[in-house]
């Protein structure tokens, strides 16, 4: 097959494959978000972005027709939705539309044809240049970095080591949120910046000991490191926990147990408390 399509090995499991004539970010969001109600981890999703070429069409229904699958796809191109549709009927294999519906609707309400244009939604825009900004600013106030960052930040997260605080600042400055994170460690204060700030703009998160123990153990071996270190050990970890609590305390912030959470849903419950907060600050 051409680049872009890959080959699994694992012929048991289903595979929904995210078919675009862009970056098909839009099609996985709306596919990751249907398996999720499905409460299962056993449906591979399969992105193919920046398909413009007939044949590799073929080429992807071809290799679905020997799956149990499904294909998701946002192609605006009509040539391309054409012979997907075709070919798919042909083979049997079930081909889900995800864009086209809502373009043909909005073509009845709007004095207007669409353009068809891929990628229009990706174009270097506002929103673009704000999620760039957002990105590098994560990155400068990462771990503490820079405590002057915080009187910038939208956000302000703070926690022991390994609770995810810099997977979810990144995964926030994908959604234009500016957030900084500070760590907390017993033998080092935190910042004083920390305590001037609004209590709803620090959000800390909290872990089960043992769930901290097995992540800080992996991490261990990842560095090559022995397991049996300080670091992962549960005493240590129930320490850092106990002096976590009390600086959340001190701060009146909200908290949020990540444990056994996906970043994704970390993220919606900040953005939750985040908005619901700025619709206050601004009376509504």
């Amino acid at each position: 097959m051409k680049e872009g399509v890959q080959i699994n090995d694992n012929e048991n499991r289903p595979v929904v494959y995210v078919v675009s004539d862009s970056i098909g970010e839009t099609a996985e969001f709306v596919v990751r978000a249907a398996v999720s109600q499905f409460n299962s981890h056993n449906v591979e999703i399969r992105r193919i972005p920046y398909v413009n070429d007939p044949e590799v069409l073929t080429e992807i229904i071809e290799e679905a027709r020997g799956r149990t699958s499904i294909i998701a796809y946002t192609l605006v191109e009509p040539v391309l939705r054409s012979k997907l549709l075709e070919e798919s009927e042909k083979a049997r294999v079930r081909a889900v539309d995800i864009m086209g519906p809502m373009i043909d609707a909005l073509a009845t309400i709007v004095d207007k044809a669409p353009k068809l244009q891929p990628g229009l939604l990706y174009q270097l825009d506002e929103e673009y240049f704000r999620k760039v900004e957002a990105v590098e600013f994560a990155v400068k106030y990462d771990d503490g970095k820079d405590p002057r960052g915080m009187r910038y930040a939208d956000i302000v997260i703070i926690g022991v080591s390994r609770a995810s605080k810099t997977p979810l600042c990144m995964y926030l400055a994908h959604k234009r949120i500016k957030a900084a994170n500070v760590p907390l460690v017993p033998e080092v204060a935190p910042p004083e910046e920390l305590f001037k700030l609004p209590p709803k703009k620090v959000i800390g998160l909290t872990c089960r000991p043992q769930q901290l123990n097995i992540i800080r153990q992996e991490r261990l071996k990842t560095l090559g490191l022995t397991s049996g270190a300080d670091y992962a050990s549960l005493e240590r970890i129930l320490k850092e926990l106990e002096y976590a609590e009390q600086i959340m305390k001190r701060i009146g912030c909200p908290v949020i147990d990540v444990t056994n959470k996906a970043v994704e849903e970390t993220a919606s419950r900040v953005l939750e408390i985040y908005y619901k907060g700025d619709r206050t600050r601004h009376g509504k």
